[in-house]
C-alpha cells in the first residue's frame, strides 16, 4: 500500500508517563482541526488508552482490538470527538498488550495508518521503549518527544531517544543485509573504544564505503522534535536547548526544539472535568503556545531561549 501523499504522520512519545503526551496530542489535534485540517488521532497506549477523556466523550465500544482480532477496517474505527474535522481511534487492547502484537499485524497496522484519509495523523504513544512502541514512533514523518523539566523525565527521555536511534540504525542496516553489524560492534564496543552511539556510527561508517553510504543516506535526515511541558521559569526553557546539545554530542543527532508550555492549573482542572482544554480556554497562554509549537512543527522551526523570553502568563 502506498501512503496517502497528502497526509503527514506525527508520533508523540517520550518513554515516561506523566509528561502530558495525551494532553498535548489532543490539544494539537484540536488546534489543527480548528484551522480547517482533517485530523485523526490514534491512541497507541495499548493497555491504558485514555485519549477520549480529553474530549469529554465516553470510552467507545470499538478499538484497535477490533482491527487486530476481528479484521475491522481501521477507518471504520474512527469516532467523533465533538470537533469538526477531528476523529479518534482508540487503542485499548483488553486481551493483548503491545508485546503480543505480531510482526505481520504490526506491518498491516502501519500500512492502514498510512492510507487514512486525513491531513494529519497524530499517534499518542504509551510509556516505555518496547520494540513495537519504537517502531510505531519510527513510522512517523515527525517524531515528537514530550518532557517536563525534571531530572527523571530528562533521563527517561534520553534513554528513549537513544533506544529509538539504535533501533533505527539496526532497521536500516538489516534492510541492506547487514543484520549483525550493529549488534556485533556494540557488543564489542570496549574492544573498539566505542563509548557513545555517535562513536558507534563513526566506527560502522569506517568499516566500508558501502556502509558509510547507507548511513549517510538513511540517517542524515533523522531528527526528533522536542516539546517541553509544564515550565515554571526562564531557567526551565533552557532545558530544551541543553537536550539539543546532549543529543548532538553523544548521538550525533540533530533535534528541533519545537516549543514549550507553561504550567497552568487550568490544564489539570480540565483533565479532571473531562473538558477539552482548547475549547474551554481558547485564548489562554497555553492555547497560544500550543498554536505556536504546532506551527513550528509544520514549518520545521524552533524556539530559542535567547529569542523567546519567559514571562509568566505571557505565552
Amino acid at each position: 500500500m502506498e501512503k496517502n501523499k497528502g497526509c503527514e504522520i506525527w508520533a508523540i512519545g517520550g518513554g515516561k508517563g506523566g509528561t502530558g503526551k495525551s494532553f498535548i496530542t489532543s490539544s494539537i489535534g484540536a488546534h489543527l482541526a480548528a484551522k480547517g485540517k482533517r485530523v485523526v488521532l490514534i491512541d497507541a497506549d495499548w493497555g491504558g488508552a485514555n485519549l477520549h477523556s480529553f474530549f469529554g466523550v465516553n470510552r467507545p465500544q470499538n478499538s484497535l482490538s477490533d482491527f487486530f482480532e476481528k479484521k475491522v477496517p481501521l477507518k471504520s474505527l474512527i469516532m467523533n470527538c465533538g470537533i469538526s474535522g477531528l476523529g479518534l481511534i482508540m487503542g485499548n487492547l483488553p486481551s493483548l498488550d503491545s508485546g503480543d502484537i505480531k510482526y505481520a499485524q504490526k506491518i498491516k497496522f502501519f500500512n492502514h495508518v498510512k492510507m487514512l484519509d486525513a491531513d494529519y495523523i497524530l499517534i499518542d504513544l504509551g510509556a516505555g521503549s518496547h520494540n513495537n512502541t519504537m517502531d510505531t514512533f519510527l513510522l512517523a514523518d515527525k517524531m515528537i518527544v514530550v518532557i517536563i523539566p525534571e531530572i527523571t523525565s530528562i533521563e527517561n527521555m534520553y534513554h528513549f531517544i537513544k533506544n529509538v536511534f539504535f533501533r533505527k540504525l539496526k532497521v536500516v542496516l538489516n534492510s541492506h543485509g547487514l543484520k549483525d553489524s550493529v549488534n556485533d560492534a556494540w557488543k564489542n564496543r570496549g574492544i573498539h573504544g566505542i563509548k557513545t552511539l555517535k562513536e558507534l556510527i563513526a566506527y560502522l561508517a569506517g568499516i566500508s564505503p558501502h556502509i558509510k553510504d547507507i548511513i549517510d543516506k538513511e540517517m542524515s535526515d533523522f531528527r526528533m522534535h522536542i516539546i517541553l511541558n509544564q515550565i515554571r521559569s526562564s531557567r526551565d526553557i533552557t532545558v530544551g536547548t541543553s537536550i539539543k546539545s546532549v543529543c548532538l554530542k553523544f548521538l550525533g543527532m540533530h533535534t528541533q526544539y519545537a516549543g514549550y508550555i507553561e504550567y497552568d492549573n487550568c490544564v489539570t482542572s480540565c483533565i479532571n472535568k473531562k473538558q477539552q482544554y482548547m475549547l474551554t480556554y481558547p485564548f489562554s497562554h497555553v492555547a497560544k503556545s500550543i498554536g505556536r509549537l504546532s506551527d513550528n512543527l509544520i514549518y520545521v522551526k524552533e524556539v530559542t531561549a535567547a529569542t523567546d523570553e519567559y514571562s509568566p502568563g505571557r505565552l
